[in-house]
């Protein structure tokens, strides 16, 4: 996002506010665990996001693994 010229809160918590709630995602928008969230993603499309899964594990595209999230828009 910040090469994009669009500036984004620290934490998941911060983010998950500081956008727009979405019931439709497209690839792009945040994908939020959580309420508050305490993990984030980047939504890819397909049932996958791009995220890093926890310290010391490779970030990369992902299934998301719940059906208990939440989508927001930038």
């Amino acid at each position: 996002y910040r090469k994009l010229g669009v500036n984004r809160p620290r934490t998941a918590a911060a983010q998950q506010r500081a956008t727009r709630r979405v019931s439709t995602p497209r690839p792009g928008d945040l994908v939020f665990f959580g309420r508050p969230a305490h993990h984030v993603g980047i939504y890819a499309g397909k049932g996958k996001m791009y995220d890093a899964p926890r310290r010391g594990k490779r970030t990369g595209l992902h299934k998301i693994w719940s059906s208990k999230v939440t989508y927001g828009r930038v």
